[in-house]
């Protein structure tokens, strides 16, 4: 990759080909539960534009430039009351739509707040996320994926803070091989006890624990195929016996995937960029069996994610908490039992932003590769004025559902069959899927 199309991938600003193409899809901006509490008002940074989200006394979302068109202040921390946000400087105020409904120090009967108009952008709620649109025209309409249709009490939502470039921050979890490697556990814990934790339980239709699956069968042959909605990605390990594990994952354009997280429940994550050189993820966890016990799986990420903005306690700052002794007797990083972790130091070990001038793929790369062509494609196309991968509309979206995420074990020479099977399985046995 030549540096001119690792910059044209990479970087998204204002009027750059990347920050173009994404300003034209719905973006994560928030957890519902940052706007809980007595001051529902949060600074947002996204693509490294500055942004004001707050929640009126209607309950309405609305996402502002956080500039306020007087004099510039800052609308962050504005005065929420009388039916929208009011600048601190000058009183002026603004309602979700962006219009301009008092400028109470100019002299009574002023026409000025008729000409004023904060620019606004559309936000709507999502299984505990907040998605904003900052792009011209009009927005895509959402899939019918799982995350978007389960009920609330079956989906649980969460964010963390990445010190690096949204991209290398999603490639990793469209690369099926590192698990054997970078998520390693040398023993093998209780499966009944690994509620909320990925690559802790058994693979569906085993007693087999995940661990054991990747540690021992770490030469998975993996498989590409293009999706309405992205890729597929099916990892195979060859267990003897007559038996494959099948760990089908998926990305979803343009900076999604959704990937299993047990027998019962998917995660799908989005990178979102703050700025070219951090990001967020946010992700969306889906229970097909029982309702999801939120308060568990909050205290679980709690241990990693401090509050108010979901920074991990370790980093670079702490050298990720590595322990050697810890590497050498029961993890392959020496991180701790977090796979977050494990993730964090892959990508932010790359740099801010990773200069692929210097990498070397290999055939377990071939997730990454199908997808920075998608991405490259994309780029020019809406450069061109055309509609890209997912800008679908409201008579498309039913198009769009599952996608089905399964690790399992299955019959060696039925596997493609298998998880589409498992899949169907798991729906009908499921109290809102079916």
């Amino acid at each position: 990759m030549s540096p001119e199309q690792n910059q044209r991938i990479t970087r998204v600003g204002v009027g750059t080909p990347a920050g173009n193409l994404l300003r034209r899809y719905w973006q994560p901006v928030a957890l519902v539960d940052e706007l809980e509490g007595d001051r529902p008002v949060r600074p947002v940074k996204l693509m490294g534009q500055d942004f004001v989200l707050f929640r009126d006394e209607q309950g309405r979302y609305g996402l502002l430039d956080r500039d306020c068109p007087h004099r510039g202040a800052d609308l962050a921390f504005g005065r929420l009351e009388d039916g929208g946000l009011r600048c601190l400087f000058h009183g002026w105020l603004f309602d979700v739509d962006g219009a301009c409904l008092e400028t109470p120090a100019e002299p009574e009967g002023s026409k000025l707040p008729q000409r004023i108009r904060q620019k606004s952008y559309p936000v709507v709620e999502k299984s505990g996320l907040l998605f904003a649109y900052i792009g011209e025209g009009e927005p895509p309409a959402f899939p019918h994926f799982d995350c978007f249709v389960a009920p609330n009490e079956y989906t649980f939502a969460f964010k963390g803070y990445l010190d690096c470039n949204w991209l290398q921050a999603l490639e990793v979890g469209i690369d099926p091989a590192h698990a054997s490697y970078l998520h390693r556990f040398f023993e093998d814990g209780d499966t009944e006890a690994s509620y909320g934790k990925q690559f802790r339980g058994a693979s569906a239709d085993s007693n087999l624990p995940i661990t054991k699956v990747l540690r021992e069968y770490d030469r998975p042959e993996i498989k590409v195929d293009p999706a309405n909605y992205g890729l597929r990605l099916t990892a195979l390990r060859r267990l003897g016996g007559e038996q494959t594990h099948v760990r089908v994952t998926n990305l979803v354009f343009p900076q999604a995937f959704i990937i299993p997280m047990s027998s019962e429940m998917t995660i799908a994550q989005w990178h979102v960029p703050i700025d070219d050189e951090s990001c967020y993820w946010y992700a969306i966890f889906t229970s097909f069996g029982q309702p999801v016990n939120k308060q568990q799986m909050r205290e679980q990420r709690l241990a990693l994610y401090e509050l108010p903005d979901y920074m991990p306690r370790v980093g670079r700052f702490n050298n990720y908490g590595y322990n050697a002794k810890e590497q050498a007797t029961q993890t392959y990083t020496g991180m701790g039992h977090d796979i977050n972790v494990h993730d964090q130091w892959a990508v932010e070990s790359q740099g801010k932003i990773q200069d692929r001038t210097r990498e070397h793929l290999g055939s377990t790369d071939k997730g990454i590769v199908a997808y920075r062509r998608l991405l490259l494609e994309a780029i020019d196309q809406a450069e061109r004025g055309e509609k890209a991968l997912m800008m679908i509309d409201e008579s498309q979206a039913g198009e769009f559902t599952g996608p089905p995420s399964i690790d399992g074990i299955g019959p060696d020479d039925t596997w493609s069959d298998y998880w589409k099977v498992a899949d169907e399985k798991r729906r009908k046995s499921s109290e809102w899927a079916a």
